[in-house]
């Protein structure tokens, strides 16, 4: 991580599984919170893929370009194969979470990703700058 300069940080918190749900992005080295949505009902997974293809969104229509941090495999994972593999039963509660899943695998199903969005060390940095703090 020396050798980056800039970059934004991603993260997500949830209450329960399923439970109230939020994401924000995070300016490294300055701290700034750049984005935040929640709390909606949804899961931690669905929280990190989102917070992902948000930052990915926002740099795209900014014309921004620095690399994307997640402390999440799974997100990523998701993020690589343009389709979030969650099991979240559709009702009331969690229609919107499900909903923006869509609208954020079509998002990567039609445009390219031109950052690279890479595995935060935890083990090593310590929490993502993003961390909600609340393990």
């Amino acid at each position: 991580m020396d050798e980056i300069k800039e970059a934004l940080c991603v993260d997500a918190a949830c209450s329960g599984n399923p439970g109230p749900m939020e994401y924000r992005g995070v300016h490294l080295p300055s701290g700034k919170e750049v984005f935040r949505f929640g709390p909606i009902q949804g899961t931690n997974n669905i929280g990190e893929f989102l917070a992902i293809v948000h930052a990915l969104a926002l740099m795209e229509q900014k014309g921004i370009s620095m690399p994307i941090y997640s402390d999440s495999v799974s997100g990523q994972a998701w993020v690589r194969n343009k389709k979030a593999k969650t099991t979240l039963a559709r009702t009331p509660d969690t229609e919107k979470a499900l909903d923006l899943v869509v609208r954020a695998e079509n998002w990567l199903k039609t445009h390219s990703i031109k950052v690279p969005v890479l595995k935060w060390d935890t083990e090593n940095w310590g929490e993502i700058p993003a961390d909600f703090g609340r393990k």
